[in-house]
């Protein structure tokens, strides 16, 4: 099992930053990829970003030029630099973790998540 515990999320103004923080503990020796996901209120999930310990990227193209998924040296933590915040990714967010093989991301496991608000 892997446990992902988020931090980071806040209310901002539009145009304004936050940066998402996610700790990975557990078998994470078990993990190749980690990632954020959203939910917006009536929304289905979405996965926003994601970064295998090879690499790879990979960006939903409605945060693509304003978000930055990265981690230190180390596989955990990762984090999210959300820049030029607008209202619609007003969103819990939420950690996710897995595997990336052959050019795919995996996720199996959330986070708790975390809000994000943003206003107008």
């Amino acid at each position: 099992q892997v446990q992902l515990v988020e931090s980071g999320g806040g209310f901002v103004q539009a145009g304004g930053s936050l940066r998402l923080s996610c700790a990975a503990s557990g078998s994470i020796f078990s993990i190749s990829a980690l990632g954020w996901s959203r939910q917006a209120p009536g929304k289905q999930p979405e996965l926003v970003a994601a970064l295998s310990t090879s690499g790879s990227t990979n960006y939903a193209d409605s945060v693509k030029g304003r978000f930055t998924i990265s981690r230190d040296n180390a596989k955990t933590p990762v984090y999210l630099q959300m820049n030029n915040l607008k209202p619609e990714d007003t969103a819990v967010y939420y950690c996710r973790a897995g595997t990336y093989y052959s050019g795919s991301f995996t996720f199996s496991y959330w986070g708790q998540g975390t809000q994000v608000t943003v206003s107008s």
